[in-house]
């Protein structure tokens, strides 16, 4: 992670499918460049390409390729679909159901970044202007002056993550530290500290790198600004302003209120058989990762955010303006903009975000014209492998998502397609990576 160790160079410029278990994504530099927002076909837009049976089949699809449990919903006007498969205890046997509560992850980063333009909206904050104008303590000197809050937003700071220097055990390929916290309450500038300690990944805006680090930045910037509690903002004005009634962070408070799935951590093979961490102090995610909800509250939220209900026209043309996040082979694997990143379907193009928490994992996307919405929640994470030259080994898993995501976005559109739909990069949180290598195919529950 050190810029001055190649190794550690290279390590940072993995291809984004290493990236569903490493710490973060380096990119080359690359200039900004807006998406298009492409037409949807009109059949899926009128919401005639919801294919029920065919998302239940695709659904269950998920549980037999050896997810624990997960639960759906699908919305394109008025029409919509809920669905909900495999476990929410294995202790019990009891089932999931469509409408359990979730962590989101890194879904939190699309509500943190609408807040961070609510106010660029206001006149409060400048996109372009130096961070440190605003974040003195956090971004001193020459850093604070070269770092961008559009920097902070996109992942192009530079700034290293904080979340292994939070649990020191992961360094050691332990997750000793997953047990020793599970109950701890930690300061967003606890957490900051430990990612600005470390040492740049690279130039302000000469490369790109996922950090949690950024959002927590972000949480204080919003603070700076406004004198509130930034998760009380974002409550305020985003959660409210979007209608949501099951959506909140948790703050100190260890569970999940409200009907929910058990969670459970594979830590790659670490933890076997997984272990229970549904309930869990959040405040290390904080503006990065801490929030609750459902699969129908985030489809609400995407639905008014790219419908235009949440912010202006030109704060919203800020939000879709992307960077690129290349494979190895240099090609773009997604687009991120500020707080969404953008993917390719069979159907266009669809803006969303993902994320992933001990136990809990969640993908969300939505049609350019927010007209079509698709989230999951499931409830077994890092059930991935490594072969014997640490690479991830494919998932029938990973597969499985994929196809549902593709028949969720595009049910509409023409069965015949240029290539099979490609797994979700996920870009957090990192993990200990010492676990066995695992046969391709070979599930994890």
């Amino acid at each position: 992670m050190q810029q001055a160790h190649p190794d550690r160079r290279r390590g940072a410029r993995r291809t984004a499918a290493t990236a569903a278990v490493a710490l973060a994504l380096l990119a080359g530099a690359a200039p900004a460049a807006t998406a298009a927002a492409d037409a949807r076909p009109a059949a899926a837009s009128r919401g005639e390409g919801i294919d029920r049976k065919t998302l239940d089949r695709r659904l269950d699809a998920v549980r037999d390729a050896g997810m624990t449990g997960a639960y759906s919903a699908v919305r394109d006007g008025r029409a919509g679909w809920t669905g909900a498969t495999g476990l929410a205890d294995t202790a019990t046997g009891r089932p999931t159901t469509p409408d359990l509560r979730h962590r989101i992850g890194s879904v939190t980063k699309s509500f943190t970044a609408v807040a961070v333009l609510q106010q660029s909206a206001r006149g409060r904050i400048r996109l372009d202007a130096p961070a440190g104008d605003h974040l003195p303590g956090f971004l001193p000197g020459e850093r604070g002056r070269k770092i961008t809050v559009r920097m902070l937003l996109n992942h192009t700071s530079g700034i290293a993550d904080y979340v292994t220097e939070a649990f020191p055990s992961f360094k050691e390929g332990s997750p000793r530290s997953l047990d020793e916290f599970r109950h701890r309450t930690v300061l967003p500038a606890e957490l900051i500290g430990y990612g600005t300690a470390l040492p740049q990944l690279f130039e302000p805006g000469a490369g790109w790198s996922y950090s949690n680090t950024n959002y927590l930045l972000l949480g204080e910037l919003l603070r700076a600004v406004t004198g509130k509690d930034p998760e009380e903002l974002i409550t305020r004005d985003v959660i409210r302003e979007a209608g949501l009634r099951s959506t909140s962070f948790p703050g100190t408070d260890a569970r999940i209120k409200g009907p929910h799935a058990r969670m459970y951590e594979n830590l790659h093979g670490l933890l076997d058989p997984p272990r229970d961490y549904s309930e869990y102090n959040m405040t290390w995610a904080g503006t990065a990762g801490a929030m609750v909800s459902t699969t129908r509250d985030v489809n609400t939220f995407y639905r008014a955010l790219f419908q235009g209900r949440l912010l202006p026209d030109a704060q919203l043309r800020e939000m879709r303006t992307t960077v690129p996040v290349p494979g190895a082979d240099g090609r773009a694997l997604l687009h991120y903009g500020l707080g969404v990143f953008t993917v390719d379907t069979s159907c266009g193009p669809a803006w969303g975000h993902n994320g992933g928490v001990f136990g809990a994992g969640t993908e969300s996307l939505s049609s350019a014209d927010g007209a079509r919405q698709y989230t999951v929640g499931y409830n077994l994470m890092k059930y991935q492998r490594f072969d014997a030259d640490g690479n991830p080994v494919p998932h029938p898993v990973d597969t499985a998502l994929a196809d549902l995501r593709e028949q969720a976005l595009c049910g509409g559109a023409p069965a015949a397609r240029s290539a099979a739909p490609q797994p979700l990069p996920q870009l957090d949180p990192p993990a200990p990576r010492s676990a066995p290598a695992q046969p391709a195919g070979q599930p994890a529950r």
